[in-house]
């Protein structure tokens, strides 16, 4: 899936990635490729992005909405 991390300060991660774990308002959540289309209110705590090659990746945020588009594009808005 393409990934793209988006802060107030600007792109903090935009590229492929195998996974994404993060915490929403209903829960822990896994995006894997091809998820279904789903617009999230996310809750603070860190997102851990894993990249094809299984290397991990920590964000920590604070609050935001996490969008998974259709086109396998998945992005977080973070505030």
């Amino acid at each position: 899936m393409r990934l793209s991390i988006i802060s107030l300060k600007g792109i903090q991660f935009e590229g492929d990635a195998a996974s994404l774990n993060l915490k929403t308002r209903s829960g822990e959540i896994t995006v894997l490729d091809h998820h279904r289309p789903l617009v999230a209110q996310l809750s603070s705590g860190q997102a851990i992005v894993t990249k094809p090659d299984g290397n991990k990746m920590e964000f920590y945020i604070a609050s935001g909405f996490l969008e998974v588009g259709g086109n396998n594009q998945v992005t977080i808005l973070a505030g």
